[in-house]
């Protein structure tokens, strides 16, 4: 029995001596895979960083038309746009390593705290994670304040659960659609800055990812062209929805813009575009306001037919060889999804 013990004994020494003998040894890579798992493979992207931004007056050209515009104006009817500091209530979960030394493709889609079925169906068809050709898509969903406490938690249930919500403080209105153009660029320049593309667009769109990945090898290769439907020179509306004062702005028509519906933007295009962001007066018309923001940064435009923003009739080949169809809703989706992914047709995509 003493035999027994002192050998135990002895075997637990041993087995103590090498443990500290290996850390001494050991203790360099010990650090690096501790700061592996706890920083770094991760990006962090939770903290939110506003610089100053100092708007201006100012006047901008194209080959038909001149815009001025008027800070004091815009101070005056849209004093919020102009004065609101980007602050975030809830940020996706960090980016892993691997996506960010992947050339990535971010699916940024507009939503509103209370279209959580639509946010559903979008997870469950286009709206996820995937590899495509080098390619990493990425979904976020944009949202910003509602005064519905369900609808608040349910946001913060999803990004518990999904980890895929970027939302600011301000409330969900028709004009602050402008403020998440802003803060999406000032979030993206600041976390995000080696992005490949972003595509950006509504919450009722179908999508087609490998598609967008196709195109942007056929027709990405100008890091300052903006790809979408191209709206050329619209009427500046005076009633509805869409009305601005003639005061604001006196142009009877707007310079070049793509539909807010769908759009796709290279990572080299950000840069710039935020600078715009930082220096014009906020439009409240949130994609008229891009196009403002590519005209003050020297960029261009493409159009392309198969970003259908005005919807499409359903036909399954049809929806095959389509980039984006915008006005589907959640049951549709899932429905057309599945069709088209199991259908066989001929010519690209």
């Amino acid at each position: 029995m003493r035999h027994y013990l002192a050998t135990l004994i002895t075997i637990n020494i041993c087995m103590v001596f090498v443990f500290f003998i290996a850390l001494i040894i050991w203790e360099p890579e010990f650090k690096r895979l501790s700061a592996r798992f706890h920083h770094p493979t991760m990006l962090d992207i939770s903290t939110t960083i506003t610089p100053n931004v100092i708007r201006e007056s100012v006047t901008l050209h194209d080959t038909a038309f001149t815009y001025q515009l008027n800070m004091s104006t815009f101070q005056a009817e849209f004093p919020f746009l102009q004065n609101y500091k980007c602050s975030l209530k809830l940020s996706p979960r960090k980016v892993p390593e691997e996506v960010v030394s992947m050339k990535l493709l971010i699916l940024a889609i507009k939503s509103h705290p209370s279209s959580g079925s639509r946010r559903d169906a979008l997870r469950r068809t286009w709206a996820n994670e995937r590899e495509i050709n080098g390619y990493k898509t990425w979904p976020l969903f944009l949202l910003a304040n509602t005064q519905v406490v369900g609808h608040m938690e349910l946001v913060k249930y999803e990004n518990q659960m999904f980890g895929d919500i970027l939302q600011w403080d301000f409330n969900e209105e028709h004009h602050n659609l402008s403020l998440k153009e802003h803060c999406f660029l000032e979030w993206l320049n600041n976390w995000l800055p080696g992005v490949a593309f972003v595509f950006k667009g509504d919450d009722d769109i179908y999508v087609n990812p490998h598609g967008l990945v196709q195109y942007i090898e056929e027709h990405g290769c100008s890091p300052r062209t903006l790809h979408g439907a191209l709206q050329r020179h619209s009427v500046a509306m005076r009633y509805g929805k869409y009305k601005v004062s003639v005061d604001l702005f006196p142009n009877p028509k707007y310079p070049y813009f793509l539909s807010g519906g769908g759009f796709l933007i290279p990572g080299q295009a950000v840069g710039p575009l935020y600078a715009a962001s930082r220096r014009l007066p906020v439009f409240p018309l949130d994609d008229v306001y891009l196009g403002f923001m590519a005209a003050a940064a020297n960029l261009t435009f493409r159009n392309e037919d198969e970003f259908h923003v005005f919807g499409l009739k359903y036909e399954v080949c049809v929806f095959k060889r389509a980039l984006v169809v915008h006005g589907i809703g959640p049951e549709e989706l899932i429905r057309i999804w599945t069709e088209v992914k199991s259908a066989t047709c001929t010519g690209k995509r």
